[in-house]
């Protein structure tokens, strides 16, 4: 049987990165050129600074991907790449390499939504996910939750209103003089604290909706930042767990409230505030009360990569999914 091999390029914001994956799920390479000292300079993201780097990269990263799982061009079944949502220009970036690749290949190609993607990631290297499930994206854009009956049905339950979680560790954290990014400097400063920390106030929706706001969590934490600033490292540490046990608390209601609500076989994690051990930990907790599977895939796979993107091309295409070579980028579309 020929094997299903499918290349994945991922542009969306800052982090370059092409992978090629077998089958759907057997990560074979996974190729990542970061840009975070590129844009420390600056406390964050640079739209055009990012595109301009996306294109440089991939034309390295593409034949090293393909090196590193000891596959040729000619070997490929499809191309996937990372098409919505994202950064517009360095969307369209990844999504010109991706048609050039599958229209000089003649291969398929399919465009796949980053969030979806996410989701998607806990299949790597994995078993198949018991459905169904709730699943969780909590990264620097986005925080929103799903209830999911398989892959490709989907039914939005909160998502952020303002700021996402991810946004509000970089923002608490640039306030704080900790540098940029935010969510890995304030965990290891909150790993110091002991003993209870406490948690600014909940966010509460007028509507009773359960979307979530991080905006009022970061207003809060630079008010009390300004009127009672930290004297010394140990009370830096405490504002900063403090501050994350607010966002972890956010995080929990939530999923607490649908996990009760659907009773699912599995509940799976996505996005880069999942690297966070202590976000870990209480979703590990939530999981095992309600008697479901945690899915929630290594670091190196939360954060912006390449193989979710191959990975969910790879079962979409064997779905008999395609994107024609006029598909466009969208900076803000949704997929459920």
């Amino acid at each position: 049987m020929a094997k299903n091999l499918v290349l994945g390029i991922e542009s969306s914001c800052d982090e370059t990165s092409v992978a090629v994956v077998e089958d759907g799920y057997r990560v074979l390479s996974n190729e990542v050129a970061t840009q975070i000292e590129l844009h420390n300079r600056y406390g964050g993201v640079v739209p055009e600074v990012a595109s301009r780097q996306h294109l440089e990269s991939l034309p390295i990263l593409i034949p090293s991907a393909l090196k590193q799982a000891q596959v040729a061009y000619d070997d490929l079944s499809g191309i996937a790449v990372t098409a919505s949502p994202g950064l517009i220009g360095a969307l369209l970036i990844g999504l010109s390499a991706a048609k050039g690749l599958a229209l000089s290949l003649k291969i398929p190609f399919v465009a796949i939504h980053h969030i979806e993607a996410h989701l998607y990631a806990a299949r790597l290297n994995d078993e198949p996910v018991l459905f169904p499930a709730i699943g969780l994206v909590v990264s620097g854009g986005h925080t929103e939750l799903y209830h999911i009956e398989d892959w490709g049905v989907y039914r939005l339950l909160a998502s952020t209103r303002d700021d996402a979680a991810g946004e509000a560790y970089d923002k608490v954290a640039k306030m704080m003089g900790l540098g940029y990014p935010g969510g890995p400097l304030i965990e290891k400063l909150a790993q110091k604290h002991q003993g209870a920390p406490g948690h600014f106030s909940l966010s509460r929706m007028k509507d009773h909706s359960q979307d979530f706001s991080f905006s009022g969590l970061k207003t809060a934490a630079s008010l009390e930042f300004k009127k009672n600033p930290p004297k010394d490292e140990a009370e830096l540490a405490h504002f900063a767990a403090k501050f994350q046990n607010t966002v972890i608390e956010e995080i929990i209601l939530r999923v607490r409230k649908a996990m009760f609500e659907a009773r699912p076989k599995s509940l799976l994690v996505g996005g880069g505030v999942a690297c966070n051990q202590a976000v870990r930990d209480a979703l590990k907790k939530e999981a095992n009360d309600f008697k479901a599977v945690l899915r929630v895939p290594p670091p190196k796979f939360c954060s912006d990569n390449a193989a979710m993107i191959a990975g969910l091309g790879a079962h979409q295409l064997a779905s008999g999914k395609m994107a024609p070579l006029s598909a466009t980028a969208n900076p803000t579309g949704s997929f459920y």
